[in-house]
């Protein structure tokens, strides 16, 4: 059990440090803007839909290694699928960040299961979720984790 703690713990470094999609995007659809004033975790999210189908998706922004590697994670998941089956990772993501509770394959995010054990941290892990999930229907409030 510790090797496999090891390496989740060595994917979440590996995603903080070099970020999948870190980049601003030009033709975005849809952008949102999140933060999580109890880390200071801030995102900037950027979407190119079309047809229902996510062609696109990237972040900018600062934060601590669960939410930078969460948005990471995130944007090679989803990128290509379509809004209901990007609505639908987002509903097991949220369960096995709060419960425990890994439903169906879930990929890479499950290097973020252990996070509802700290439920401070499952608001660094959520954020870009949740930002994403705003951006998807055109919410322009700022995404918060308060």
């Amino acid at each position: 059990m510790d090797d496999l703690r090891d390496l989740y713990q060595q994917l979440i470094l590996d995603h903080n440090r070099n970020p999948q999609n870190f980049r601003d995007m030009q033709n975005a659809t849809a952008t949102a803007n999140g933060h999580n004033p109890l880390c200071g975790d801030e995102i900037k999210l950027f979407l190119n839909v079309e047809n229902d189908q996510i062609l696109d998706i990237s972040f900018k922004g600062s934060g601590c290694a669960i939410s930078k590697a969460s948005a990471s994670i995130m944007t090679t998941l989803i990128k290509g699928k379509t809004v209901a089956e990007t609505e639908s990772l987002f509903a097991r993501f949220h369960t096995m960040i709060t419960t425990g509770e890994i439903i169906g394959d879930i990929g890479k995010l499950a290097v973020l299961a252990g996070v509802y054990k700290f439920p401070s941290r499952v608001k660094c892990a959520s954020l870009s979720w949740h930002t994403m999930n705003n951006a998807l229907h055109g919410k322009e409030n700022l995404t918060t984790t308060e």
